[in-house]
């Protein structure tokens, strides 16, 4: 089987959960008219990764201007109870599969996450990933989730599942993802070095699947006026890109895009897969479970999609 996926690296509407959603729709109308089946946004694109920003937070005290953006960030925040309709209308009206990146507000709370969500074009919310450990100073915001957050669709593009950002450094994590069978594995980021490439080709070695990194090309200015003026010694250029779609033999197919907004393509064919399996395979052959036993807590099986032909 063979399709079509898009990598967008975009930047959203800074703190702006409706006009980016806007943006949004607008990307997918485009590359959905290309044949599009499979669209992947960055890591926290609605509403922003607030990248810089220390939310007045230091060990033993918080300050006022610090919990007031804070309040802004949770309002503009994607609630799945309020927003998810409107994310299932643009993946049914294009009808194609989409793979968000997303700050997400507890539905009955008011801590935040940093998701992904999985949007089926007939069945709407798949399900989401919460990022099981945010990094540094991201844990300020964004709260840790647990196994049950270690998601994988059997769709009608493929296998799908992933890690977000720094999650990909974690070997039991990945490997959590590969036992599923994950064809497309999927790594949102907010990791703009050189290195995050060769990783992303270590992946897609060590799991035998294809992988698409995607992350944003942002810069100072495309931060409105008022957050600038609380990141004084930002550099113009604060994320160059680096989406990268590979292979399951380890070869770049499209990327790495650096220092520019864009959108990179590729016809995936799944059929690979198999072939690259002859000589490693994580899960089976080269797996010695004689030797090692993964034992993962409360990870949900690998759901599988009701056919389109149903």
């Amino acid at each position: 089987m063979k399709v079509k996926v898009a990598v967008i690296q975009h930047a959203p509407v800074f703190f702006d959960k409706e006009k980016t959603l806007q943006k949004l729709e607008t990307l997918v109308s485009e590359y959905s008219s290309q044949g599009c089946r499979l669209l992947l946004f960055p890591e926290s694109f609605i509403p922003g990764y607030p990248r810089g920003f220390t939310f007045g937070a230091s060990v033993g005290s918080r300050d006022e201007a610090g919990r007031e953006l804070y309040a802004e960030y949770l309002d503009n925040s994607i609630a799945l109870d309020a927003d998810r309709e409107r994310l299932e209308k643009i993946a049914a009206k294009y009808k194609v599969y989409l793979v968000i990146g997303v700050t997400e507000r507890e539905a009955k709370g008011r801590s935040l996450f940093c998701s992904m969500l999985y949007i089926s074009p007939k069945n709407g919310l798949l399900g989401v990933h919460r990022k099981i450990k945010p990094t540094g100073t991201e844990r300020v915001v964004w709260s840790e989730a647990g196994g049950e957050s270690l998601v994988s669709f059997d769709t009608n593009v493929g296998k799908l599942g992933g890690l977000i950002c720094w999650e990909n450094y974690m070997p039991l994590a990945r490997m959590a993802m590969y036992r599923q069978g994950v064809q497309i594995y999927l790594a949102p980021t907010a990791d703009a070095r050189e290195s995050w490439v060769s990783s992303m080709q270590h992946i897609a070695l060590e799991g035998r699947c294809f992988v698409l990194g995607c992350n944003q090309y942002f810069t100072r200015e495309m931060y409105p006026r008022k957050y600038r003026d609380l990141l004084p010694d930002t550099p113009e250029e604060i994320c160059p890109g680096g989406s990268v779609i590979i292979s399951p033999s380890g070869k770049i197919l499209a990327g790495p895009l650096w220092n520019d907004s864009g959108v990179l393509l590729a016809e995936l064919d799944l059929d690979e897969i198999k072939k690259v399996s002859l000589d490693f395979d994580v899960t089976g052959h080269y797996a010695r479970n004689d030797i090692f036993d993964l034992k993962i807590q409360d990870q949900p099986p690998m759901k599988k999609e009701v056919d389109e032909s149903d």
